[in-house]
């Protein structure tokens, strides 16, 4: 997909079973498909490598989204993940 960075939020740190060292880079974005101001927007969790790239408000990516669900105490979560980034 093609996307506009709306917002970028700062790298921290999780704790993460699957990540080597017990901990994983994670960054919050806020991406919207071109067009106007009310196309489809997702908020997307940036993980390990990708975390680490900084991204300014208005910068144009490609990105490959994964969209996952999960449950937790008898609620459904959708989780919006970040597979590739690419600067355009």
């Amino acid at each position: 997909m093609i996307l506009r960075v709306v917002k970028c939020g700062e790298c921290f740190t999780v704790k993460s079973e699957k990540s080597e060292n017990g901990v994983l880079n994670k960054r919050m974005l806020v991406l919207q498909e071109l067009g106007g101001k009310y196309e489809p927007t997702y908020v997307v969790s940036a993980l390990g490598n990708l975390a680490t790239l900084e991204f300014s408000e208005g910068d144009i990516v490609i990105a490959t989204l994964k969209f996952q669900s999960r449950e937790y105490n008898g609620q459904i979560f959708m989780d919006v993940i970040a597979t590739e980034i690419i600067k355009h």
